[in-house]
């Protein structure tokens, strides 16, 4: 198993194969990732343990807000902008088709490009 360091948290790498990666993050309480698309990637994020906020929209200006509990999961498609919140410590899942440097990142609280 990868794991992989990140200014908010971790990424674990459970499974990379040519037709799909799994992961399990942790993201600590107040941190969160780039506000963000993908251009090929498709993905679903399933909540297993705190409370994410994720922001999500098809511009950066007009983002939907929710808080998702443990159990609940969100697909999101290529090109969809969106954003994860730690509200809490939280866990979570993420399955997701195998690009991963397919990542634009439109702001990023740590200065990564």
């Amino acid at each position: 198993m990868d794991i992989i360091k990140k200014p908010w948290g971790k990424e674990e790498i459970l499974e990379l194969n040519e037709k799909y990666v799994v992961k399990r993050l942790t993201m600590k309480k107040g941190h969160k990732c780039s506000l963000q698309y993908h251009n090929l990637k498709h993905e679903t994020v399933y909540l297993l343990a705190g409370k994410l906020k994720i922001y999500l929209g098809e511009n950066e200006n007009n983002l939907n807000v929710r808080v998702f509990n443990p159990g609940e999961y969100l697909s999101l498609s290529p090109k969809k902008i969106h954003r994860m919140e730690a509200v809490e410590d939280s866990v979570y899942l993420e399955a997701s088709t195998p690009e991963l440097d397919d990542v634009v990142r439109i702001v990023d609280d740590y200065s990564r490009n």
